[in-house]
């Protein structure tokens, strides 16, 4: 499944997934059988950790922390994982890939709320504004991510603000994310 991993190279007929729909190897042509079951929901699982770029440990206490809040957990999870800076850097078109806005954000060219953060997990809350600080304005790689995600689009959760910055307007809610996932089958696998 194409998860949009490599930035913009996704967006183009040079991602690999649209050339080559099978997987890599000799024997990548044989039909494997039909996953069900766990399966089913580990692959799930796999497939919002490598979106978000989160390990183990880090995403059982998304998990748990969205379990112990009221509403829906699989929702609740996904807005917790949104709500991330480095994500809200790849929203906001700062940055062509989730991994390059956590790089970005790690080598503190973002302000929130006028402060330096570094913390790619920082969870932002509504109201708080991002922008690019004032001494990183230049850094041709913002520049060039924001000419390449032009036709990308901002969620309705974050308003622009200036040319580089963004405000979190509202929390995000489950048809503003959208991810090819089915968080329901998470919530199932880790309740067993």
């Amino acid at each position: 499944m194409k998860l949009f991993l490599k930035g913009e190279r996704c967006y183009t007929e040079k991602c690999a997934i649209e050339k080559r729909n099978m997987p890599p190897g000799q024997h990548g042509r044989l039909r494997k059988a039909k996953m069900v079951g766990y399966g089913v929901q580990l692959r799930e699982k796999q497939k919002v950790k490598r979106i978000y770029g989160v390990l183990e440990d880090q995403f059982r206490r998304y998990f748990e922390q969205a379990e112990r809040t009221r509403g829906i957990t699989g929702e609740t999870l996904l807005q917790l994982l949104e709500r991330r800076l480095d994500n809200a850097v790849y929203r906001m078109g700062l940055a062509t890939s989730r991994p390059q806005a956590r790089q970005l954000v790690r080598h503190g060219h973002f302000l929130v709320n006028g402060k330096k953060v570094d913390v790619p997990s920082y969870s932002l809350k509504s109201g708080d504004t991002v922008i690019v600080r004032e001494s990183s304005r230049q850094n041709p790689t913002i520049l060039h991510a924001q000419e390449e995600v032009k036709g990308r689009g901002i969620p309705e959760w974050i308003s622009p603000e200036g040319e580089l910055g963004g405000k979190v307007v509202s929390m995000p809610t489950r048809e503003q994310i959208n991810l090819p996932v089915q968080e329901q089958l998470i919530v199932e696998l880790y309740s067993k």
